[in-house]
């Protein structure tokens, strides 16, 4: 029986962050959400449950409301860089959950390493 889209990308996203856990316990991860109109990231301390920063194309500060392109995916990158370092975060791991990386994704990861964090 074949599988459902929703099926097969949970899957995915357990996989990879399964994975991602066993390699990097104790250090930051910066997780990505990507939806056809937004995208979000946040650096999550799973060691204390807390979230460090969190940026989102739903900010209307950020001037790109309601927007899912590769534009918005930079800025949304850009700005998480900036409120991560002003927590004090420089490393973390990237965990992309059950999305590809390219497109809005891939954007956001290079924003966010030229904007001065390192995974």
């Amino acid at each position: 029986m074949a599988n459902s889209k929703r099926q097969l990308f949970l899957k995915r996203r357990l996989r990879v962050r399964n994975k991602l856990r066993k390699v990097n316990a104790g250090r930051i991860r910066l997780s990505v959400h990507r939806s056809n109109k937004n995208i979000s990231a946040q650096l999550i301390d799973d060691v204390s449950g807390r979230t460090l920063a969190a940026a989102s194309s739903l900010e209307k500060g950020l001037g790109i409301f309601g927007k899912n392109n590769l534009d918005a995916s930079a800025k949304v990158g850009t700005a998480l860089a900036e409120r991560g370092k002003a927590a004090g975060v420089e490393d973390c791991y990237f965990d992309r959950g059950g999305f590809l990386f390219h497109g809005g994704v891939k954007a956001l990861a290079d924003a966010a390493r030229e904007g001065g964090l390192k995974f």
